[in-house]
């Protein structure tokens, strides 16, 4: 008996779904971590049309913050910021296709009721703006490296004494006793550990130079990490935006050298391909 051979393109997006579970979850996590540096991407390439709000309610979300910023112009991204957990961060950026649209939803969010709380409406702010507006948590364990190897507990002791009464100071080391050239000094109380931060950071103690700085979390240390080489993905992308130059609607009888003469007179060209579709990349130094 003969059997109708299936056409894979007849399958249903079902079908296709359930043949691709294994790989979906996979899919789905590096397509949100692709929209989330895009989204930070638009934000820093665009600040003067984007908002900050701040002190929100942890109930509001997404649809709920865009639903209010609506009114004020055409929104095209709008986050509430999470933990790792899913949780609101009680503060949003709001990304819209214009200055004027951002300015007037300040203009009239600034100090509003959203959810009987007062929030803040104001002009993007990155990060270390963010937390100088809002105010640094208060701290109490110091984080310190750039040490000398000889350095000790005791010679720790010696110097953040100065600032307050330490409750706890280690230097870490390795399984063979080695310093790691990192340590940590917990204070009593949390000015002690601010003033200890403030005068200590960046002094040379033996020909180095140290860090000194509140002791982050885990997931502090990896948000941080993820914002940097975020940042470092815009700063590339602006490089090279007038780079590489895309020509359409050539003339086929346009080939490589025609193009090399025409374009050589702006710079330094180090490609210049011409495909028999009558369109062409150009690339500078």
């Amino acid at each position: 008996m003969f059997r109708k051979r299936e056409n894979p393109e007849s399958r249903t997006v079902l079908e296709w779904r359930r043949s691709s579970s294994s790989s979906f979850p996979r899919v789905a996590a590096l397509c949100k971590d692709l929209l989330s540096l895009s989204f930070s991407a638009q934000l820093l390439a665009n600040a003067h049309a984007a908002a900050t709000a701040m002190n929100l309610d942890k109930a509001i979300d997404n649809k709920a913050l865009q639903d209010t910023f609506f009114a004020f112009g055409t929104v095209l991204s709008c986050k509430v910021a999470i933990d790792p957990y899913g949780h609101s961060k009680g503060y949003s950026f709001v990304q819209f296709n214009s200055t004027e649209a951002a300015q007037n939803a300040i203009d009239k969010l600034n100090g509003m009721l959203l959810n009987d709380k007062q929030v803040y409406v104001g002009p993007f702010l990155r990060r270390q703006e963010r937390e100088n507006f809002l105010g640094k948590t208060k701290f109490s364990n110091v984080f310190v490296k750039n040490l000398s190897s000889s350095t000790t507990e005791e010679d720790l002791a010696k110097i953040f004494g100065e600032y307050g009464r330490t409750t706890s100071i280690v230097v870490m080391r390795d399984l063979d006793g080695k310093s790691k050239c990192f340590g940590f000094v917990n204070f009593e109380n949390p000015d002690d550990a601010a003033t200890a931060v403030q005068e200590l950071n960046a002094k040379k103690m033996e020909d180095k130079e140290w860090y000194v700085g509140r002791a982050q979390k885990k997931t502090e240390r990896e948000q941080e990490l993820k914002t940097r080489f975020e940042q470092s993905i815009t700063g590339t992308a602006d490089k090279y935006q007038w780079v590489n130059l895309y020509l359409k609607n050539l003339d086929d009888s346009i080939g490589d050298e025609k193009l090399n003469e025409l374009f050589s007179v702006f710079g330094t060209i180090t490609s210049c391909n011409f495909s028999r579709q009558c369109f062409s990349f150009v690339s500078f130094i």
